[in-house]
């Protein structure tokens, strides 16, 4: 089933603009054609910030899902099939209503981007589902003007870690900017939940926020500590051992911590929360995989996939390559925007060797050429590779080792989709 949800994807990529042109009047004058139907939507929780929406979002829905409530969910972008985009209280969308909702949405002969329509797409199948479901939300790119950014009275808006990418569409280019953009227009009429900041981006943040009624919790209301070489999830009254054979970085504990502090505060049993935290899984992210890929690979050699694309995460996933002492190995893609001097320079003294490719399909990423000039400018011992199969070959041997795929979720969600 693939191959028709990407057919369909490549259709609507001709069709709508991916260029983004960031305007809240062009969705709000199809809704208001199309009777608003944001507005039967309750229960929404906005998921907004640089890095971790997704795993924050996953995590929430895991919870809310063991507590007996529906859930809908809308993210972005997906990994491999358009139709992981949108989860409908216990199953995806199918083809058959993107098309459908796709078509009550052109009668509006109303011009929109891609993402804009995926997002009415979104609303319009919602909907339809259970009127008490939760409705968590991922925003693109920044929020002020996103098209996410559609409720006055949203029951909760999550801010993950925040920073310096998507700086190209701020101006001037600051933290500070870029904080203005997805907090300043906050909801005045909700609970607002900040994660785990770097101490200058959580000064800005608060005092952006200084004027905004809304209540507010911060990181350090609760937080991850390390007791007894285990880690916890603390607040003034719970201590919940995080444990998990499927999460392994900090990075992702943080977002599970901040997923859990939302949980409790919406009611849901510590209890499930200490069961669901095993069944917990983000795909993709810090990912061991088994599967087409691995089949040639040899029984001492592991692939671990990780979607990372920014300094944060990178560095997250460098923090957890470094407590391996197995030789790793890196197989790298990377787009022109995402800065890959600083994200390979992130990863020295980690990686015995890197391979680089040309992610498929995707006209903004760098030729595997252009990086291994790159990766050699930093001092890495580099190979190009002509397919992510190709890099695998080039990598692998009896030697016992990890093999880390990283750079882009595009890069990642192509990997996932052959394996």
């Amino acid at each position: 089933m693939l191959q028709p949800s990407k057919k369909l994807y490549q259709k609507l990529q001709k069709q709508y603009s991916r260029r983004i042109n960031l305007d809240l009047r062009r969705i709000k004058k199809v809704l208001e054609k199309l009777n608003n139907p944001q507005e039967k939507l309750e229960n929404v929780i906005n998921v907004i910030g640089s890095d971790g929406k997704n795993s924050v979002l996953t995590s929430l829905k895991y919870f809310l899902e063991a507590n007996k409530q529906k859930v809908n969910t809308f993210t972005s972008p997906h990994l491999y099939d358009v139709r992981q985009r949108f989860w409908l209280g216990n199953r995806f969308i199918s083809l058959k209503e993107i098309k459908k909702y796709k078509k009550v949405i052109e009668r509006t002969k109303q011009k929109l981007t891609l993402f804009e329509l995926l997002t009415c797409i979104y609303i319009l199948a919602a909907s339809k589902t259970d009127p008490n479901s939760y409705n968590i939300v991922e925003s693109g790119l920044l929020f002020k003007k996103d098209s996410t950014n559609l409720w006055c009275y949203p029951l909760a808006q999550v801010v993950t870690n925040i920073n310096y990418q998507h700086q190209e569409w701020v101006n001037p280019k600051t933290i500070a900017e870029i904080c203005k953009q997805k907090v300043g227009s906050l909801s005045k009429n909700t609970t607002i939940y900040t994660g785990k900041q770097k101490p200058k981006t959580l000064k800005i943040i608060k005092k952006i926020l200084q004027k905004n009624p809304s209540r507010k919790k911060y990181y350090g209301s609760w937080s991850i500590i390390i007791k007894n070489n285990k880690k916890f999830y603390k607040d003034q009254n719970n201590l919940i051992l995080l444990n998990s054979k499927n999460i392994y970085s900090d990075g992702l504990w943080e977002n599970v911590g901040l997923a859990i502090k939302v949980a409790i505060d919406l009611g849901i049993d510590v209890k499930k929360i200490k069961q669901t935290i095993k069944k917990i899984k983000f795909e993709g992210r810090c990912q061991f995989v088994r599967g087409k890929l691995t089949k040639k690979l040899h029984k001492t050699e592991k692939l671990l996939i990780d979607t990372c694309h920014s300094d944060e995460s990178t560095k997250n996933l460098a923090s957890y390559l470094r407590k391996f002492k197995l030789p790793v190995y890196g197989i790298c893609g990377i787009l022109k925007n995402k800065n890959p001097n600083k994200l390979i320079k992130n990863f020295k003294g980690i990686f015995k060797k890197l391979i680089t490719f040309k992610i498929p399909e995707e006209s903004n990423a760098l030729s595997s050429y252009d990086l291994k000039r790159i990766a050699e400018g930093e001092g890495f011992k580099t190979v190009q590779a002509q397919s992510i199969k190709d890099a695998l070959k080039i990598v692998s041997s009896k030697e016992k080792k990890i093999i880390v795929l990283w750079g882009s979720t595009y890069g990642a969600g192509h990997a996932l989709s052959i394996n």
